[in-house]
C-alpha cells in the first residue's frame, strides 16, 4: 500500500519512494509510524521522530524531547478536503501531551501546500532553506 501511495505524483514530487520501510527500518525506535485511516479506510501515513537520535540532524539544536513529523496523504481522493490539518493536528495535540517542547517539520521549500497547512496548524518557518542528506528542506517549528 505505501509503494502504490509513494507512486502517485501527488506524493512522489516531494516522498522519496526508495526511502526503505523494511522491517529494519520498522524497528528503528527513533521512528513512530502510522497508517492513518478515516472510518475504516486507510488514506495517510505519519511519523514522528526524535530529532535528536541522528548525530549530524539539522534539527539537533532543538530542546531535549523534540520530535519530527512527516506524512502525506497517500489516496489522492483524500487530498485537499482537510484531513491532513485534522490527523496532523491530532498528533501534534499528542506529542505535545507527552511533553515534546517543540514539533519540527521540513517540507521541500517548493511545497506550498504542505507550507500552507503546517502556518495553518501554527508552525513556523525556523532558518532558511538548506540541503541535507535527506533533502532540500524548508525548517518549521511549533511549540504549544
Amino acid at each position: 500500500m505505501l509503494k502504490a501511495w509513494q507512486s502517485n505524483p501527488h506524493v512522489s514530487e516531494w516522498w522519496d519512494s526508495d526511502e526503505p520501510i523494511g522491517e529494519e527500518g520498522l524497528a528503528d525506535t527513533r521512528v513512530a509510524r502510522w497508517i492513518v485511516s478515516f472510518a475504516g479506510r486507510p488514506f495517510g501515513f505519519m511519523q514522528d521522530y526524535a530529532v535528536h537520535g541522528w548525530d549530524d540532524h539539522h534539527f539537533a539544536g532543538l530542546p531535549k524531547g523534540a520530535r519530527g513529523i512527516d506524512q502525506y496523504i497517500g489516496d489522492p481522493e483524500w487530498v485537499g478536503i482537510g484531513h491532513g490539518s485534522a490527523f496532523i493536528r491530532t498528533r501534534m495535540d499528542a506529542l505535545f501531551f507527552d511533553g515534546a517542547p517543540v514539533i519540527a517539520t521540513d517540507p521541500h521549500p517548493e511545497n506550498a501546500r504542505a507550507i500552507a497547512v503546517y502556518k495553518k496548524l501554527g508552525f513556523k518557518v525556523s532558518g532558511s532553506p538548506q540541503k541535507t542528506r535527506w533533502g532540500f528542506i524548508l525548517p518549521m517549528v511549533a511549540k504549544p
